[in-house]
């Protein structure tokens, strides 16, 4: 199992946890509370990701063979998506970015809890750390 798909697992147990949606849905708001504040300076268009009904700015630090990701909505629960995202894909090599199965954040089950529109949004994050980690 890779560093990538132990921390899905991780974080579907987490949500596991909560037996409704609605409990679930809360749980992401509140994940998004502990994003960093992104500086406005990365608040610009090569940083927005495309295909999500808010604004969500991803930006991406390599340090040595790793990449690091940091990211902001304009919308509470797409703040918590972020953080997942954030959680599960940075501190990850280039190598295990550009091997990782973009699919597996479907393990999370996340189309119970948020609108195509919002899954949509994930696939859009998901495909600039895509990009991030086949440029680096």
């Amino acid at each position: 199992m890779t560093t990538i798909e132990k921390r899905v697992h991780e974080i579907k147990e987490d949500l596991d946890f909560f037996e409704d949606e609605l409990q679930k849905y809360e749980y992401i708001i509140d994940l998004g509370k502990k994003l960093e504040e992104l500086d406005s300076q990365y608040k610009v268009a090569e940083n927005i990701v495309h295909g999500c009904t808010s604004q969500v700015w991803l930006i991406c630090e390599r340090k040595e063979d790793k990449l690091f990701f940091k990211g902001t909505s304009d919308a509470v629960i797409v703040k918590g998506l972020v953080y997942i995202i954030l959680k599960i894909f940075s501190d990850s090599t280039i190598e295990e970015l550009k091997e990782a199965d973009m699919d597996i954040v479907y393990e999370l089950g996340l189309s119970e809890v948020i609108t195509p529109n919002r899954q949509s949004g994930v696939i859009g994050m998901m495909k600039k750390i895509k990009e991030y980690a086949l440029k680096a």
